[in-house]
């Protein structure tokens, strides 16, 4: 089996987990005000339906932005409408922030994810939980407008 079939297989396993276990969690959590450092939402315009779609990511917040990796790189579906549509909306916190997303591909996903940890205790766990989870990586950086 070539390495490509290997991430598709990858991409659409980690996709059915994603849809059916892993987001409607978060979603939930988010519902009942539970908030994590792992996880936060991203609001995307839906390139087909013209509707905001939202979908649960890691974020490391800065000044001016964020920084969230696309694990499945530019298939996956948010990436899919952030090619669309780059204005996003992420919350941070409480707030919901505005902004352009834009792809980085000359970041290294591997390194960046490894900001991510709010502790170097965590770090190996969040950066093997990444790399189980990934199957093309991809940096995108948001770039608040507000």
């Amino acid at each position: 089996m070539t390495k490509p079939n290997q991430a598709l297989k990858k991409f659409r396993r980690e996709r059915l987990v994603g849809r059916y276990v892993a987001n409607p969690a978060v979603k939930l959590l988010g519902r009942l005000g539970v908030r994590t450092t792992f996880a936060t939402e991203l609001q995307t315009m839906g390139r087909k339906s013209a509707q905001w779609r939202a979908v649960p990511v890691s974020a490391r917040f800065d000044a001016t932005g964020a920084w969230v990796i696309s694990q499945h790189g530019r298939r996956s579906g948010w990436a899919l409408n952030v090619a669309d549509d780059p204005q996003v909306r992420i919350r941070q916190g409480r707030r919901w922030r505005s902004g352009t997303a834009r792809f980085v591909p000359d970041d290294d996903p591997m390194a960046r994810v490894r900001t991510f940890a709010t502790s170097s205790l965590i770090s190996p766990l969040v950066t093997a939980t990444f790399w189980a989870l990934q199957s093309d990586p991809i940096s995108v950086r948001i770039d608040f407008a507000d």
